[in-house]
């Protein structure tokens, strides 16, 4: 085997594409901060009792760890940064109001998320802390589809679900992790004879409620017959209520709803959305609603706030979307002459990109796109078209 190659689902960003994520990037931070959001850079390696601390015990599996030569004890590489950020609320800032934070940064994942999917992410997120309100989850909502329009991707269609309905049905019946597990998994992947198992012996009500869960997919319809079908608990019902309100403030998506998916009920305490397009493998974009997130890494009751966000990954976006236009470019040529070096310096302090065609390269191609030339004519240098 070559000495080059690299590890499985691992690769190099080779120039077009490095020069679209990058121009992306900056889209998608500038969109965040006309909301309001203030970007922050966790670390890429921290202790791993920080990042697997409480929600952040659920990336277990898909972190990779490591001793540290200082202090011998074990590190960990994130697999995800919103446990960073929630112990930067938390423990740095401790602002009793309203906090709103971006990031975007590489992660990295001892195994792909599903077959062909990179092992390292470059993950953009935002998130909001301390407001319990559904104001907070239509902000994160239209921001996301925000950044996703600054990326020039259209027709999308959202999906909506809520962890309070399928976690509010298992609430109080001291089932084994194992068979909360399994129950959840078994609603995720819609497997009623699977799930008539595992509740067998269950209150009659929450059985019930829990095998509804399997069929209630689908368009608007899906909350009328949720209504009538579920159980007429408060957190059922207030959990119906924001999807609908959500619902009518966003009339411009497509949207439908999964009641029963309740993949990371470890982790979501309400709302939970995912956003597709047309022609991507996959969600483009995962969020949603977990508040007490950064409860643990506090020093008073206080710090177990409100928090809402989504994160997606630029790479797969970048995938997913239309190549940029290449920036126009001048072309120029090689010399020491004052003059020249003079003329190059000024056009690049106006934000123009000049490449300079060095001596025996002038017939080469290079990313950029010259439409223009640098030219001496009459003892001036000036710019013509190509």
């Amino acid at each position: 085997m070559s000495a080059w190659v690299l590890p499985d689902h691992i690769a190099d960003v080779l120039p077009s594409e490095a020069r679209h994520i990058e121009e992306l990037r900056r889209e998608l931070l500038d969109t965040a901060r006309s909301y309001g959001y203030e970007l922050v850079m966790p670390p890429l390696i921290e202790y791993i009792d920080s990042l697997l601390t409480g929600t952040g015990k659920a990336l277990d599996l898909q972190t990779f760890k490591l001793v540290d030569q200082l202090s011998g004890r074990t590190l960990g590489l994130r697999a995800d940064t919103t446990p960073q950020v929630a112990r930067i609320d938390a423990h740095l800032l401790g602002r009793g109001g309203l906090t709103r934070l971006c990031y975007c940064g590489p992660v990295l994942h001892t195994r792909p998320s599903r077959p062909l999917a990179t092992r390292e992410p470059l993950q953009f997120g935002a998130e909001i802390y301390g407001h319990a309100g559904p104001e907070a989850d239509l902000e994160i909502l239209q921001l996301a589809v925000d950044v996703l329009g600054s990326a020039n991707v259209r027709d999308l269609q959202l999906d909506l679900a809520d962890a309070r309905i399928a976690g509010c049905l298992l609430a109080g019946l001291n089932l084994r992790d194992e068979c909360l597990h399994d129950i959840h998994l078994a609603l995720a992947v819609k497997d009623a004879a699977r799930l008539d198992v595992l509740t067998r012996g269950l209150p009659i009500e929450r059985r019930e409620g829990l095998r509804a869960l399997v069929e209630l997919y689908g368009d608007a319809s899906v909350l009328d017959k949720a209504a009538a079908k579920l159980p007429k608990l408060p957190p059922i019902e207030q959990a119906l209520a924001q999807l609908r309100w959500l619902t009518s403030q966003v009339r411009d998506l497509g949207i439908s709803f999964d009641l029963g998916d309740s993949r990371g009920y470890a982790y979501y305490s309400g709302i939970r959305f995912a956003i597709y397009a047309k022609g991507a493998a996959d969600a483009l974009v995962r969020g949603g609603r977990y508040d007490g997130v950064g409860a643990v890494f506090g020093h008073r009751i206080d710090r177990d706030r409100p928090a809402v966000g989504f994160s997606l990954d630029l790479k797969e976006l970048v995938a997913a979307v239309p190549p940029l236009p290449l920036r126009s470019a001048i072309r120029a040529p090689w010399s020491d002459a004052p003059a020249l070096r003079a003329a190059i310096s000024a056009l690049r302090g106006r934000g123009e990109t000049v490449v300079c065609v060095l001596p025996g390269h002038e017939s080469e191609i290079d990313e950029f796109h010259c439409d223009r030339e640098l030219i001496e004519a009459g003892g001036q240098w000036v710019i013509q078209a190509i």
